[in-house]
């Protein structure tokens, strides 16, 4: 991993810790596999964090622009999908 998650420096240590969770669980997603409630858990925090569409989408962009994982893709499984576990192929 030769990426950083993105965040914000003006957040409490706590949301930095929650937002860089939802994106290891993107993350994991493509490596291995993740809970898909975990995973749904993880977003609604991240959205309490960062309520902004287009904040949400710019830090989506980031990520992915630095990791190549698409959180947007591996929420839409997740939303689509009644399996336990996610694995994006």
């Amino acid at each position: 991993m030769n990426y950083s998650y993105p965040f914000e420096n003006d957040w409490e240590k706590n949301e930095i810790i929650d937002v860089i969770n939802f994106f290891t669980l993107v993350e994991q997603a493509y490596e291995k596999s993740v809970n898909r409630e975990n995973l749904l858990l993880a977003y609604k925090r991240f959205k309490q964090i960062v309520p902004s569409k287009s904040e949400e989408k710019r830090m989506f962009k980031e990520f992915e622009h630095d990791s190549t994982y698409s959180s947007y893709h591996v929420l839409k499984k997740a939303r689509e999908s009644n399996l336990k576990m996610i694995k994006m192929n």
